[in-house]
């Protein structure tokens, strides 16, 4: 099955509950081949749950979720295979070195030794990892952590990526490379779901942005359009989103504080 106009993911009136909360609430969305995509919100508005049911991870109470040609629903272990996912909060296996759960990683997605092998050098050399793939995991840092979760994601050469909160912990040079870096894979066609709370990094690497609020889409479109609906002309993605959110008193919380 082919989606229609190169869409990559399209989501149909999806609905998600957790007992008497509805996590997710008739949710509609479309995202075209390429494009760099932000989904927004504030915790507990739906973005992970919407994240996991495009990964097949959690599966909707109705309506459709369509991944790269495949009914998610249908077939999550062909969608695993074409999407490459770093969560929020990452699980290791922290017993392995971090080469020995790179080449698992490789041979998850059957990847040939050869091209795996160069790939994984290409990787811990870009993230200064070299000299440390033979240590255990669990005496890596944070940051270091973090690059092996995102060298899993990118390895395989999937054509989506679902990227939660990538870029934490990251030093500077480590986080621009892996933002570089998404903005040349949209030349290969390839499509990025970001979700983040730092407001400045979907600002500057995003096309369009959906911000979530209460489990539904609250308001979708580029930069220009998001402010236009805030109306909010000249104003930047933080002040949009607390617009439009209804969270825009942060003063008056912040001198309640001080009293």
């Amino acid at each position: 099955m082919t989606l229609s106009c190169s869409l990559v993911v399209e989501l149909k009136n999806v609905l998600k509950r957790y007992h008497e909360i509805i996590a997710v609430d008739h949710v509609n969305l479309s995202i075209k081949a390429g494009e760099i995509f932000g989904l927004l919100g504030p915790n507990g508005s739906g973005k992970s749950t919407t994240l996991k049911m495009l990964l097949g991870l959690v599966k909707p109470e109705s309506g459709s979720v369509n991944v790269l040609g495949i009914d998610v629903q249908e077939d999550p272990v062909a969608v695993k295979r074409l999407v490459g996912y770093v969560p929020e909060s990452s699980r290791l296996y922290e017993f392995l070195t971090g080469i020995e759960y790179l080449d698992f990683i490789g041979d998850i997605y059957g990847m040939q030794t050869k091209e795996k092998k160069v790939r994984i050098g290409e990787y811990l050399k870009a993230f200064e990892l070299e000299g440390r793939e033979g240590d255990m995991i669990s005496s890596y840092s944070e940051g270091m952590k973090q690059k092996i979760v995102l060298i899993s994601a990118f390895l395989h050469k999937p054509k989506l990526l679902i990227l939660d909160e990538p870029l934490s912990g990251l030093d500077p040079r480590s986080a621009r490379i892996v933002k570089d870096f998404l903005h040349e894979l949209k030349a290969q066609e390839v499509t990025t779901i970001l979700s983040t709370h730092v407001l400045e990094i979907a600002q500057a690497l995003c096309d369009r942005i959906g911000i979530m609020y209460h489990g539904k889409i609250l308001a979708l479109g580029t930069m220009e359009e998001l402010r236009q609906m805030a109306m909010l002309p000249d104003s930047g993605l933080e002040d949009i989103f607390l617009k439009l959110t209804g969270t825009n008193d942060v003063r008056a919380i912040v001198e309640e504080l001080l009293k």
